[in-house]
């Protein structure tokens, strides 16, 4: 996993337009995002917001924007 589909607590707040890291989280968890609680906060990935949306790639092969049209 590269660190850039990795999505901070900071991230996840401005996403969800929640101020508490803890709201932010369970707004995700609740889109059936999986959602870790880091050190720093709560974070997840690019993949797994993805996955909750019922975009998902085989191992090796990148979206194109018109795989989610």
């Amino acid at each position: 996993m590269s660190l850039q589909n990795v999505i901070n607590s900071d991230e996840l707040k401005a996403i969800t337009g929640y101020q508490r890291p803890a709201d932010a989280a369970r707004c995700l968890r609740e889109q059936g995002v999986t959602v870790f609680n880091g050190r720093r906060g709560p974070w997840t990935t690019i993949d797994l917001i993805n996955k909750a949306g019922g975009i998902e790639t085989a191992p090796g092969k990148e979206l194109s924007p018109s795989d989610i049209l």
